[in-house]
C-alpha cells in the first residue's frame, strides 16, 4: 500500500476578502473531492486572503497510479481557478 500526499500553494492577487477566498477554496475542494475521490482540505494560511494552501492525499497499491492522480489533481486545480500555483510539495510513502 502506498500513500501519496501533496500540498499546493496558490497566490490569488485579486481576492479582497476572506469571504471571497472561502468561496474559491470550497469550490475547488468540493469539485476535486467528487472528481478524484481524494481527501482534500485547506491546510494553512486560512487568515491570509490572497494565499490559498490546499492539501490532498490518496491511497493506492501502485506508486505510478499515485503519481498519475497527483498530476491530474494539480492540472485540475490549474484549470479551475485563476489563482497562480506558487509551490507544490509531493510525497509518496
Amino acid at each position: 500500500m502506498f500513500i501519496g500526499s501533496c500540498i499546493v500553494t496558490f497566490r490569488a492577487e485579486w481576492v479582497a476578502s476572506l469571504k471571497e477566498k472561502r468561496m474559491i477554496v470550497k469550490s475547488l475542494i468540493a469539485k476535486s473531492r467528487n472528481k478524484f475521490n481524494i481527501s482534500v482540505a485547506e491546510v494553512d494560511m486560512q487568515d491570509v486572503h490572497q494565499v490559498i494552501v490546499i492539501g490532498f492525499s490518496a491511497v493506492s497499491n501502485s506508486k505510478s497510479h499515485l503519481d498519475d492522480i497527483t498530476e491530474n489533481v494539480i492540472a485540475f486545480f490549474e484549470n479551475n481557478t485563476d489563482a497562480v500555483i506558487t509551490d507544490i510539495e509531493k510525497e509518496i510513502l
